[in-house]
């Protein structure tokens, strides 16, 4: 215990700290997210807890920035079968979608894709507990991807990009070459 005190000691000492998110660059934010939603409230929870001036509009044109949207999907399939042909174990998947676009609708991030996956295993005779737990892994499954979106959004790539729109608005197209489109794990 004294050595782990001693670390840290040394480590506080020295200036390190833990990298906490940045605060977004921008006060204001559409969405077509629905706050009547678990995911769609915990983001917006976490938004303002990481920015908390950050003020959600409800027009498009009102914002700086537009957060959009552009596929959730949920995925349950079977991935082993027992030899009486019941499920063993379920692979659940979640796609999410997502862009970022100035008020002029310029895109400061392209459509990113987060996937995360995870599997369960099934027992077809606690059938209640099971579908149970499969929402509580789901929910989790979006809270990790609520925490992702948020860690996007403060990026320095994102920053950088929101900050050459608002310095290049007259441009059209230099954006687009500027953050180019990706795919994320």
């Amino acid at each position: 215990m004294a050595a782990l005190l001693a670390v840290i000691s040394l480590l506080s000492a020295c200036g390190f700290h833990l990298k906490g998110v940045s605060p977004l660059p921008f006060h204001t934010i559409y969405t077509n997210i629905s706050d009547n939603t678990a995911f769609g409230a915990q983001l917006r929870r976490s938004l303002r807890a990481s920015s908390p001036n950050l003020r959600f509009v409800s027009e498009p044109r009102q914002a700086q920035v537009q957060l959009n949207q552009l596929l959730y999907d949920r995925q349950q399939r079977e991935i082993s079968i027992d030899a009486k042909g019941l499920v063993e174990e379920y692979e659940l998947t979640l796609n999410y979608q997502f862009s970022l676009s100035d008020r002029d609708g310029n895109e400061i991030l392209p459509p990113t894709m987060l996937t995360t996956i995870r599997e369960v295993p099934y027992d077809p005779y606690a059938i209640q507990a099971k579908e149970s737990e499969i929402t509580l892994i789901f929910q989790d499954m979006e809270m990790s991807l609520v925490n992702r979106i948020v860690r996007q959004l403060s990026s320095p790539d994102v920053i950088s990009a929101y900050h050459y729109a608002l310095d290049h608005q007259d441009s059209d197209n230099e954006l687009q070459e500027y953050l180019p489109a990706r795919d994320l794990p």
